[in-house]
């Protein structure tokens, strides 16, 4: 397995701030770049409200709505790595292409989808495609200088935000006059126009890395590439049977039960354990260990992974809620339900928009204390206060400015402390965590939804109100760990003397 020198993290001083300018043609290229992201959460958030209609046409339970979006993440999360691995070996643009290509496949087909199969089907492909981000990332890096960086991943950033409100308002305007098959449809052009920009515009790096340990450049290692297939189908089978043990809890512990949760449990382990011994042993790692080990990149991996389950958490949970009959819902429509949902997303494209100037100011830890802590208010407000679409809407917005000031900061120390031989793979590991996490924030909600009531007039069951408290409590609990690991990066860098 290869080493690499860890490189920590300092922030920029007024010097280098003043010395750095950024050409108009690096800021367009961020622009076409933001798009990839714009466009694969402007899908994500236009799908969200179609949950009830889907469950509803396919005659499905929540726990096997939930894999509409594990199912994606996972690939997502696989692919990842591999993905980086792939953009340094064979150039990042070249990648990127290939993998926005087999998005918009993924998003065409996915409108076509007459069963729930299909679909699933459909969005395996979508999560191949969405392994695009760490290629993105690693351009980002090439493009702006180290001064400039936080900005640069900070507009990237927000347009995961930016995609997220746009998607969520037209998403329910569409599913309420032409049907959730059509929300596909729509951003099937857009995604090939961003494809097609990124081909004529955007241009990349093709000078040599060298590793500083073995001084041999990526492009030598282009003659001989190996890609960890045995990694990645132990990391699958993991994610896989951890999230089938969830599924199979949703439908209750009985004595027929119990044992497949046990199995379930027991193969996820397994598999971990096969993973870690492969990637050990192989010489060209899907997750590279060394990486898991360092001090700063560790922390920083468990933060996006705790991030974004509270993000997937949330998302079905809202959508159930408003979508639910009185008294335990608020027996609202799509439109009501994006309503809802609209100043989480509008709060996390301010607070992604202007989290590099609080780092440029309050250094690259102190804003992932401060969003942590705000997450952790917001989410105890939630618990005490959900009795109206506003009082939602409020700590949803609360809850949204900790989490968009915790994961852009995380992010930007991810990317500025990774060495630049293995960006690439560091990006990817980052992005699988975070993938991760989202994979398995709606499998957890389905569990706690699984508790439900039923409604005199109405058919079905729909989750108590207990159940959404399960999942408010719950995000207090990731917040807080995201706040503990920060805590434990900030003690780390006094004591060896950095600047964070």
């Amino acid at each position: 397995m290869r080493a690499y020198t860890p490189i920590l993290f300092v922030l920029e001083s007024e010097e280098d701030n003043k010395g750095t300018t950024i050409s108009s043609r690096a800021w367009f290229t961020l622009a076409i770049l933001s798009s990839t992201l714009l466009a694969a959460f402007f899908s994500e958030t236009m799908l969200l409200p179609a949950i009830p209609e889907i469950i509803r046409d396919f005659n499905i339970s929540y726990g096997t709505a939930a894999w509409i979006f594990s199912a994606y993440l996972i690939v997502a999360a696989v692919m990842t790595p591999i993905a980086g691995k792939l953009s340094d070996l064979y150039g990042k643009k070249k990648i990127l292409l290939i993998l926005l290509s087999m998005y918009a496949v993924g998003i065409a087909a996915g409108g076509f989808s007459n069963s729930i199969s299909f679909l699933l089907v459909s969005r395996i492909i979508q999560g191949v495609g969405l392994a695009a981000i760490p290629a993105a990332f690693s351009l980002l890096r090439e493009t702006f200088p180290p001064a400039r960086l936080a900005t640069a991943i900070g507009v990237f950033g927000s347009a995961y935000s930016a995609g997220s409100v746009v998607g969520l308002l037209a998403g329910a305007t569409v599913i309420q006059n032409f049907g959730w098959h059509f929300t596909f449809f729509s951003i099937v052009p857009f995604a090939l126009l961003v494809t097609v920009l990124i081909a004529k515009f955007v241009d990349e790096n093709s000078s040599r890395i060298t590793n500083s340990n073995n001084k041999k450049s990526v492009y030598d290692q282009r003659k001989s590439p190996r890609i960890d297939i045995k990694g990645a189908l132990a990391l699958s089978s993991t994610i896989i049977a951890f999230l089938m043990a969830l599924t199979i809890v949703q439908n209750g512990i009985s004595s027929e039960t119990f044992p497949q949760i046990v199995i379930a449990f027991a193969a996820s382990v397994a598999s971990l354990v096969v993973f870690v011994i492969i990637e050990r042993e192989v010489p060209h790692p899907l997750v590279n260990m060394s990486m898991l080990k360092d001090k700063i990149l560790l922390p920083s991996y468990v933060i996006l992974m705790a991030t974004g389950t509270t993000m997937f958490m949330a998302y079905p949970a809202i959508v159930q809620l408003v979508r639910s009959p009185v008294p335990l819902g608020f027996g609202g429509s799509p439109v009501d339900e994006a309503n809802v949902q609209l100043p989480f997303m509008v709060m996390f494209l301010v607070f992604a928009s202007v989290t590099p100037f609080i780092i440029n100011r309050l250094g690259r830890l102190n804003p992932i204390i401060i969003g942590s802590s705000i997450s952790i208010i917001g989410s105890l407000a939630l618990v005490l206060f959900h009795s109206s679409e506003f009082a939602v809407s409020l700590n949803l917005a609360i809850i949204a400015a900790g989490l968009s000031m915790t994961i852009t900061t995380t992010w930007n120390i991810v990317v500025s402390s990774s060495p630049k031989a293995f960006i690439g793979i560091s990006v990817g590991v980052g992005a699988l965590l975070l993938f991760l996490g989202m994979a398995i924030g709606p499998a957890l909600t389905g569990v706690y939804l699984v508790h439900s009531t039923k409604i005199i007039g109405f058919p079905g069951s729909y989750p108590s109100s207990g159940s959404y408290n399960l999942v408010y409590f719950t995000s207090v609990l990731l917040s807080a760990i995201s706040l503990a690991f920060v805590l434990l990066l900030k003690k780390r860098a006094v004591k060896k003397e950095i600047i964070v």
